[in-house]
């Protein structure tokens, strides 16, 4: 059975956020809120907990997982960054983008992609999300909480916890998400960048134009 944790929007317990994070730094697999939607997430060098986030997501290694960072320093730790790409970066974050880039060696080899050794990368634009890294003290590795064999995420905590109660070990309710993805941008091209997902995101905030 996962652990509840029901927190305020604005103002979450710091209480409640300690022992969600003690729960993911055990090995444990979570679903939190976001500025985009509900997602799953799990400590990054844990490889029993990133295989059964991708289990209970259904997708294999070459579905690219994001990194959830605090803060564009905390990013650019686990991606190679040039002055071209940083610019953007500062444009975006935080907010609902995800910037897919070059993994470090600070990326486990087992998270990034396989072929290409890279990675997705987001600092979100949510309290609960933002207080919940700062008590785990690092990054998280997430991916959106989409049901196998449907296309749209959960929002409903009741449903989360009915649904998933017996494959997490916690749920952070801080009420509805947005319920809309981010926007998904490629900087790993030389040319230019590619947008591989419109969401919530507006490009042209970037200074970008995909026309």
């Amino acid at each position: 059975m996962s652990q509840y944790f029901e927190v305020h929007p604005e103002n979450p317990q710091p209480r409640l956020l300690k022992q969600a994070a003690q729960i993911l730094q055990q090995g444990g697999v979570a679903a939190i809120p976001t500025d985009s939607s509900y997602a799953l997430v799990c400590h990054l060098d844990d490889k029993s907990a990133v295989d059964q986030l991708r289990r209970i997501r259904g997708v294999d290694d070459k579905h690219h997982l994001t990194l959830l960072c605090r803060d564009l320093s905390e990013l650019a730790s686990y991606a190679r960054v040039d002055n071209k790409q940083y610019r953007l970066l500062k444009l975006g974050t935080p907010g609902p983008f995800t910037f897919i880039l070059e993994a470090t060696k600070e990326v486990p080899r087992r998270v990034s992609h396989p072929s290409r050794r890279s990675i997705g990368l987001r600092v979100p634009d949510h309290r609960v999300t933002q207080a919940l890294l700062e008590a785990h003290g690092a990054p998280l590795l997430a991916t959106t909480l989409i049901p196998i064999g449907e296309t749209d995420p959960l929002n409903d905590t009741d449903e989360i916890r009915e649904r998933y109660q017996k494959l997490v070990q916690a749920v952070v309710d801080a009420g509805a998400c947005p319920m809309e993805p981010t926007t998904v941008i490629d900087l790993t091209a030389e040319d230019a960048p590619q947008l591989v997902r419109l969401g919530r995101g507006d490009p042209a905030s970037l200074g970008l134009n995909f026309d």
